[in-house]
């Protein structure tokens, strides 16, 4: 079993912590949910049974939060959300906006441990000593 709060350590040398967000279950193929994360809204996106995207839920270009009502879509094999205002589109692996080069989206690793989804964010963004 996988300790879901465990601080690991990420190629670019930040600190990430894992946090339990619900059961892959309570998500919706094809369609996005937005969760409160440690005090950060947060987009999932459940592509299928086992695959599912984090995201930021706040819209880079209009600052809005409502990229959990974005149209879920694909460029070749890449994921993609389009924002629901303007039709950006970015790749829910990267964060890089297809549309608009001056423009990212924050995305988080996700898990799904024995049904679990878990989102990785920045130990920083969690707050210290925050579980």
């Amino acid at each position: 079993m996988t300790v879901l709060t465990a601080e690991e350590t990420r190629l670019d040398g930040r600190a990430l912590r894992w946090h339990a967000v619900c059961h892959v279950d309570e998500l919706e193929a094809a369609w996005g949910e937005a969760a409160l994360v440690q005090g950060q809204q947060v987009a999932l996106f459940k592509v299928s049974a086992t695959e599912v995207y984090a995201a930021a839920h706040r819209d880079p270009a209009t600052g809005s939060c409502v990229m959990a009502r974005g149209i879920l879509g694909s460029k070749g094999w890449r994921r993609t959300i389009a924002s629901p205002l303007h039709k950006q589109v970015y790749d829910l692996g990267t964060g890089e906006c297809y549309t608009d080069p001056a423009l990212a989206l924050p995305v988080f690793p996700v898990r799904i441990d024995e049904g679990m989804v878990s989102v990785g964010l920045p130990a920083e963004t969690a707050g210290e000593g925050a579980a």
